[in-house]
């Protein structure tokens, strides 16, 4: 017969530490009520109950708590692993317990192993999505540490120099995707409800405000900028940057004095248009420095005909002049006047004729290859048919192989000397 056990006073700590104390009953969303340590049976509206009469309650609730614990694991446990097992079943139901892999785990002595499964309870419903819930994550840790808490104080030594830990990358699943959401549950007033612990149930998960990794970027960043100095104001004097940008006055070049451009650097506001006198367009001369509007390109110079007069040689002029009547220096080759080309007689190299031969010869030495393949493969069917390994056979197959030997021979030459120019005077 196995052994019955009895709850012991750490479950009972650890269950009032998690689930707290209500005073009054409060209505849970689904219709019941609550009071004392979640207790639900005999709960009604109005009703109120002390400390000593909640942990009563609490006591009373354990009892069947206990009974399916002990009706359900076959393992042989200690007075922890018992009391842990207790606290799990007694947050997520005795339904759940009988079916979940902690009971399959503790069935088949892999206790390690359940302790494990035990984390996986750690979601909830809350505002309409399941979550991990900040508190279940520490309720599940609080029970695992308990349930491997060795009941005679005598831990198993595992020396760090003789045992250095490595990463588990199989517990990768225990690491939630996100973060775990801060919930708490109000213990007074006469509705049982869930609020995250800034008291705004409707804050958003993802994606509402700055990650974990964003905020410590920053601290690190407010932390670099109080200890190193600011750079750029050290440096600033020594490039003769005293005066801030937007007090600076950029000189205006001479050649735009007089158009009154505005600067690059300034956006002047619009104001009503007022009638003026059209500027004379601006006009570049040899002696005046090139300068370019900031906003549109200068215009175009205005090329004149060759029979303007002008006192001053241009570009084509000087271009022509300097190479003897040619824009272009080709050597005194001009295509302004006519050209007479002498007629120069072209020596035409003799083409040798064909390396491979004609084409009648490599057809005639494809159909030999072709007649001696043909021929070996009947000889070896009719005369070499009953033959072993003998010489008549393999004469045959001799035959058939320098058979196939000309005919790829001569079928090569024939597509190189089809793909080679045709030699003149060759038939």
């Amino acid at each position: 017969m196995k052994p019955r056990y009895q709850v012991s006073r750490a479950a009972v700590d650890l269950i009032k530490r998690f689930e707290g104390y209500r005073m009054k009953a409060a209505q849970l969303p689904d219709g019941r009520w609550t009071l004392g340590y979640g207790h639900t049976l005999t709960a009604r509206a109005g009703a109120s109950v002390s400390e000593q009469d909640a942990e009563a309650l609490l006591l009373y609730d354990l009892i069947t708590v206990a009974h399916a614990v002990n009706e359900n694991v076959y393992t042989p446990l200690n007075q922890n692993q018992f009391d842990a097992l207790v606290c799990f079943s007694f947050n997520i139901g005795t339904e759940n317990f009988v079916r979940s892999a902690v009971l399959r785990r503790l069935n088949e002595g892999a206790l390690l192993q359940a302790a494990c499964e035990m984390e996986m309870w750690r979601k909830a419903d809350f505002e309409g999505e399941r979550i991990v819930i900040d508190a279940l994550v520490r309720r599940r840790s609080a029970e695992k540490a308990l349930f491997l808490t060795p009941a005679d104080g005598h831990w198993v030594a595992a020396p760090s120099p003789v045992l250095r830990p490595k990463i588990d990358y199989d517990a990768g699943k225990l690491v939630p995707s996100q973060a775990p959401a801060a919930i708490t549950a109000s213990l007074n007033g006469d509705k049982a409800i869930a609020l995250r612990q800034d008291g705004s149930p409707a804050l958003a998960l993802n994606g509402a405000g700055p990650s974990a990794s964003e905020q410590a970027a920053a601290a690190v960043g407010a932390r670099l900028e109080a200890i190193l100095p600011d750079e750029s104001a050290a440096m600033a004097p020594a490039r003769g940057l005293a005066a801030p940008t937007q007090d600076l006055v950029l000189p205006e070049p001479p050649a735009l004095a007089a158009a009154a451009a505005p600067s690059p650097f300034v956006y002047p506001t619009p104001e009503p248009s007022v009638a003026s006198e059209p500027v004379a367009p601006f006009q570049l001369t040899p002696e005046e420095p090139v300068a370019e509007s900031a906003f549109a390109p200068p215009p175009p110079p205005a090329f004149e005909p060759a029979a303007a007069t002008s006192s001053e040689p241009g570009l084509f002029e000087t271009a022509r002049a300097s190479t003897n009547g040619s824009l272009f220096n080709l050597g005194g080759f001009s295509t302004s006047g006519p050209v007479e080309l002498e007629p120069q007689d072209v020596a035409f190299a003799h083409v040798q004729p064909h390396a491979f031969g004609g084409i009648s010869l490599l057809v005639s030495l494809g159909l030999l290859g072709l007649a001696l393949f043909g021929g070996g493969i009947l000889w070896n069917l009719s005369v070499g048919a009953n033959e072993g390994l003998s010489p008549i056979k393999m004469f045959g197959w001799g035959a058939s192989v320098i058979g196939m030997i000309c005919f790829a021979t001569s079928a090569y030459l024939l597509m190189r000397r089809l793909g080679d120019p045709e030699p003149m005077g060759e038939d």
